[in-house]
């Protein structure tokens, strides 16, 4: 008896310590939400003033912001208070322990030396004006990106080719070393806290294992190289009739984009004229809402059409975490802008219902950031679906079944054509942050002419690796598209087999069947960060991330 008794007040204490601790680390998290929530609104919404008017000021203040939030994140007391929590284990509450992790993570960054974080946040606002303000000389005259793009879309003239894709790429010298500055200084801040370098560092605090998504990318290389190969061998046969030029003299301007990431048309189906002078707001609008996802709000807080100094890209933030979610595009009418609409509001929808699920401030956010690109990345698909478009668009059931062989041809380029371009931003940021003090620019075409089998330009010697803006500002993040892409396929596979249960991979489109919007609402939206992302998708799929459904749909 006395045994027992010694037992349950032994249990008694340790429930009791767990529950007085858990009182005090939510005590903690809510001061922490108290001090940076309103910071981190006023950031957001200072880049996006920046980024649709190009104004210096707003650039200037989201600069300070985040300086500001930087040194709520680097305060040594409260990161000592949250690794206590970490170390002891006492903390059995899920969320709270989700949000002890989250928070850890952040305050590990945060470690850094001040100094040092404020000069990569400064160096980061200059480059982001650098890029925003830049535009291609063409012929004398400033085009946009959406300027070049249609010339290398639409041109068989090969200077006018040369010329403005040369044009594009002078970006790289104008930025390049502010970028080499911003590598050498998050390589710092990253070994000061006993990483090996900043990349390292980057996936392992956003819950990655670097050797993990190293095999994996070693593992899609093997998948795609043949397929690949393949289709880019019709694809320069085709280029070289199409140029006059050789096979062997087929250059990166031929490929009919600024960095071959999308397919090029090398089908007879021009998917761009079933959109011009469409109004994509509508489209959009009118395809979530049959799905039950109202973006009306998103869309009305958006800025979507070119203007002068505006960021020529496009992205979706969510301001405060709390429903104010907006969208920067440049929209022409155009297949292209179509899928990226769907992209952009893909993200909306998924901020939205976890902004809106009740969960605590520091989970409301994506289980991770590709699943959020996953979801846009699967929504994104269907501009090219003939299905989708016969209802959308109005194609006839002729005209559908006409196109169809090539649509589906046309996807596969598409994703076979991403995921080698992934291969070369994933390899060439890992190596760079391990050495950025290597010729960088033989780096880049190595990578280039290996996976994307593309020639490097002879004589060539530039810093084309900087045009890409991802490398320098959304730094050791473009992996997760790859990641996304695969768990796209993984969503889209189960909603055909469970939800929709049309059985057909090809033809599903969505439209009209809600019941997809409230599973994903359910399942992966409202959820936000509260499971680690692979729990998550397991809780949403039965199965852990896996790259088979992307195999099936794309590679086979």
């Amino acid at each position: 008896m006395k045994r027992i008794f010694a037992f349950l007040t032994i249990s008694f204490m340790m429930i009791g310590c767990t529950q007085r601790n858990e009182m005090k680390l939510n005590t903690l998290i809510d001061n922490i939400e108290q001090i940076s929530a309103p910071v981190s609104a006023k950031a957001e919404a200072a880049y996006w003033r920046g980024a649709t008017t190009g104004n210096p000021e707003d650039f200037k203040l989201n600069a300070e912001s985040n300086m500001e939030l930087a040194s709520i994140f680097s305060d040594k007391n409260t990161f000592e208070q949250l690794k206590k929590y970490k170390d002891g284990r006492s903390i059995k509450n899920p969320l709270l322990k989700r949000q002890l992790t989250v928070l850890y993570n952040a305050y590990l960054e945060g470690q850094a030396d001040t100094k040092l974080q404020n000069e990569i946040i400064i160096k980061g606002s200059t480059i982001e004006q650098k890029y925003g303000e830049f535009r291609a000389v063409f012929k004398g005259k400033p085009i946009n990106d959406n300027e070049v793009e249609e010339i290398l879309h639409t041109s068989t003239n090969n200077s006018d080719l040369e010329a403005v894709w040369k044009a594009h790429k002078a970006i790289g010298p104008y930025v390049a070393e502010d970028i080499l500055e911003i590598v050498r200084l998050r390589n710092k801040l990253a070994q000061s806290l006993g990483f090996d370098n900043y990349h390292t560092m980057k996936l392992t605090l956003d819950e990655q294992d670097p050797e993990e998504i190293s095999r994996l990318f070693d593992e899609l290389d093997e998948m795609t190289r043949d397929g690949f190969a393949t289709l880019k061998s019709d694809m320069d046969k085709s280029f070289s009739k199409r140029y006059n030029v050789p096979v062997e003299k087929l250059m990166p301007w031929h490929y009919q984009g600024r960095f071959f990431q999308e397919a090029p048309n090398l089908y007879p189906v021009d998917l761009d004229k079933y959109y011009k002078g469409k109004n994509l707001e509508k489209l959009t609008t009118d395809f979530y809402a049959s799905i039950g996802l109202d973006v009306t709000k998103i869309m009305d807080n958006s800025d979507l059409y070119p203007k002068k100094k505006k960021n020529q890209h496009a992205f979706c933030t969510d301001i405060n975490r709390n429903g104010d979610i907006r969208i920067l595009c440049n929209i022409t009418d155009n297949e292209t802008w179509m899928s990226t609409m769907l992209h952009e509001f893909g993200h909306g929808v998924y901020a939205a219902g976890h902004d809106a699920a009740g969960n605590p401030y520091f989970l409301r956010d994506a289980a991770h950031t590709f699943t959020t690109e996953a979801v846009a990345m699967m929504f994104e698909r269907v501009s090219r679906n003939p299905e989708w478009m016969k209802q959308m668009l109005g194609i006839s059931e002729e005209e559908a079944s006409s196109i169809a062989g090539d649509c589906k041809k046309s996807a596969r380029l598409q994703k076979l054509v991403f995921s080698r371009w992934t291969q070369v931003l994933y390899r060439f940021e890992k190596e760079m942050y391990a050495n950025p003090e290597q010729d960088l620019n033989k780096l880049w075409w190595d990578l280039v002419e290996k996976y994307q089998m593309i020639n490097r330009p002879e004589g060539r010697n530039e810093p084309d690796w900087a045009s890409k803006i991802h490398i320098a500002l959304y730094p050791c993040y473009y992996h997760n598209y790859q990641l996304g892409d695969l768990f796209a396929s993984q969503i889209h596979h189960y909603i055909v087999t469970n939800i929709t249960k049309s059985g057909d991979t090809d033809k599903e489109c969505y439209i009209g069947k809600k019941e997809v919007g409230e599973w994903m609402q359910e399942y992966i939206f409202n959820t936000g960060k509260c499971y680690e992302w692979n729990e998550m998708i397991e809780r949403a799929t039965g199965e852990k991330l896996t790259a088979k459904y992307y195999k099936m749909q794309y590679v086979d």
